[in-house]
């Protein structure tokens, strides 16, 4: 019998994702801004935004939903990054190994256009 999944603590994973991907991406473009976020700090930031995306994928498909949920309420790029993180093979992709610039490329031209 799988252990029940407790929705507080996935939804909870399924925002702290987005967020620390938010601040991971704004880092490594804007690294002038934030200093203080040198590479250790950095790799602190990574090892803790995988670790919520575990967190999301150990949930199954009850993550996924919740991921998506959290999506469809703010459809922003972190979110779209994570729902993207739990898609079928991405649980061997690793956030330091990501091409950033074709995460950023499939971000913006995935997410919904704001109205003028």
């Amino acid at each position: 019998m799988p252990a029940p999944v407790l929705y507080e603590i996935v939804r909870q994973h399924a925002e702290m994702a987005a967020f620390l991907w938010t601040v991971y991406d704004r880092a490594r473009l804007y690294p002038e801004e934030n200093p203080e976020l040198d590479e250790v700090r950095l790799a602190r930031l990574v090892e803790r935004l995988e670790a919520h995306l575990d967190g999301l994928r150990v949930a199954g498909a009850e993550g996924l939903r919740i991921a998506e949920e959290r999506y469809a309420e703010y459809p922003e790029a972190g979110e779209l990054f994570v729902l993207r993180m739990l898609r079928p093979g991405a649980e061997r992709l690793r956030v330091v190994d990501l091409d950033l610039a074709k995460v950023r490329k499939y971000l913006s031209e995935t997410l919904p256009k704001a109205e003028a």
